[in-house]
């Protein structure tokens, strides 16, 4: 079974590879949460996303900020 770092490094890179494809920056990701009325700054959204250390919750923000509405886990 992978390591807990494992899980935290596939969150991440779900969730950057998703706004890769959408064409998202991080500054764009914030303005896009601030109007679903998610309050983030970008260094902190750029923190998160480079540990991998965030709740599933916030990766759902992101994901509805952005229009998704699928993933792919493969």
């Amino acid at each position: 079974m992978p390591e807990q770092n494992d899980w935290e490094k596939q969150a991440a890179n779900l969730l950057k590879s998703e706004l890769k494809r959408k064409g998202v920056t991080y500054a764009q990701l914030v303005e896009k949460l601030d109007a679903i009325g998610i309050s983030e700054k970008e260094v902190n959204v750029a923190n998160k996303l480079s540990r991998g250390k965030f709740s599933a919750a916030f990766m759902l923000q992101c994901l509805s900020a952005v229009g998704s509405s699928q993933l792919h886990l493969d």
